[in-house]
């Protein structure tokens, strides 16, 4: 099947940089860190879209203060194709802003939003999967989202609930969506996967002016705003726009949402823990990045982006260190890290400032 020609790629690049920390920061978010590879995760997301579609139809959306880093990291990418948000309000704003703007160059254009901060393997699977749904999208005027069928009882991750599967698309795992709930507590999270919930990527296609239909019709505090982008007036939309996400003002409220199983391996990178499914463990359950010597130690996480560190006896953490900072954590607690990040001084939370 041919590449459609009419195939747009958005990837959300922003973040505030607490998952990771003392490693990831403000001005240097995950996206930005060697997580999964030994490349930054944005561009092993740059090359996934690459794999389907031109550089020419990817767009990158993002902050101001992190152009220069990503572009740094993606070692000569066209500045002309980021989308710099003035202010971050959320994916309901940027992915409204996008769709009008692509709509704009392309009247038949089909967005497929990327997280800059996912792993997904193989990514030919990837590219298969969405060149079959794109017709089905085109088509049907759905709002598609990409669904992971759980192999845990995930506290960080929403859910979809899922529907009737739909007809006439083949072979394809397609259905309608009943509902999306939040990130559950633990015993919440079991009851999901017990009843058939499926994770939400968080990866989306759908048409442009078909999303941008829902805008204007379930999300009016952004729909009344589409005026200021058709003046040119991107600054005045993102002051005006409320701070939502997609979820909330539109994939919640919308009648015209349905979901795709992923044929692929997929892991959102949020928090250390996530080490243990994208690195290789040694014999003793330890995840060990840079000059790390272990004797006597079990099940930790380690990364040391500058010296060294020698654990003994120990098991059950996370020790990260980074620059002048030093974090040791107890596994059970990784949750509680941005609580911590917010009760610490601004020079620890962001050394290199914004």
């Amino acid at each position: 099947m041919p590449p459609d020609p009419h195939l747009w790629i958005t990837i959300l690049a922003g973040g505030s940089g607490t998952r990771f920390w003392p490693l990831s920061t403000p001005t240097r978010p995950k996206q930005l860190l060697p997580l999964a590879g030994e490349r930054p995760l944005i561009w092993d997301t740059l090359q996934r879209a690459l794999g389907a579609v031109p550089a020419g139809r990817i767009r990158i959306l993002t902050g101001s203060h992190l152009l220069q880093p990503i572009l740094s990291a993606l070692e000569g990418f066209d500045p002309g194709r980021f989308m710099v948000e003035p202010q971050a309000k959320g994916t309901a704003p940027v992915l409204t802003w996008a769709a009008w703007a692509l709509l704009k160059e392309d009247p038949d254009a089909v967005l497929v939003s990327l997280h800059a901060d996912q792993a997904i393997q193989p990514a030919e699977a990837f590219h298969d999967l969405i060149r079959r749904i794109v017709p089905v999208v085109r088509t049907g005027g759905m709002l598609f989202t990409v669904s992971v069928r759980p192999d845990r009882p995930e506290t960080e991750y929403g859910y979809i609930r899922p529907g009737p599967s739909l007809e006439g698309v083949g072979d394809i795992d397609a259905f309608s969506v009943e509902a999306f709930v939040e990130k559950p507590d633990r015993e919440t999270a079991e009851s999901y996967v017990n009843a058939g919930y499926l994770w939400n990527s968080g990866i989306f296609i759908w048409r442009a002016d078909t999303f941008l239909e829902e805008v204007r019709t379930l999300a009016p505090s952004l729909g009344r705003l589409l005026p200021l982008l058709d003046a040119g007036d991107v600054d005045a939309f993102f002051e005006a726009a409320p701070e939502l996400s997609v979820d909330e003002a539109i994939l919640e409220r919308s009648n015209r949402v349905a979901s795709v199983s992923a044929t692929f391996a997929w892991e959102d990178l949020g928090s250390w823990e996530a080490l243990c499914r994208t690195r290789p463990r040694d014999a003793a359950g330890n995840v060990a990045l840079g000059n790390v010597h272990l004797e006597d130690a079990r099940d930790n996480i380690v990364m040391v982006q500058d010296g060294e560190a020698v654990l003994f006896g120990v098991e059950n953490l996370v020790l990260v260190r980074s620059g002048d900072v030093v974090l040791v954590v107890n596994r059970a607690r990784v949750p509680e890290l941005k609580e911590l990040l917010a009760s610490l001084p601004a020079h620890l939370r962001d050394p290199e400032g914004i």
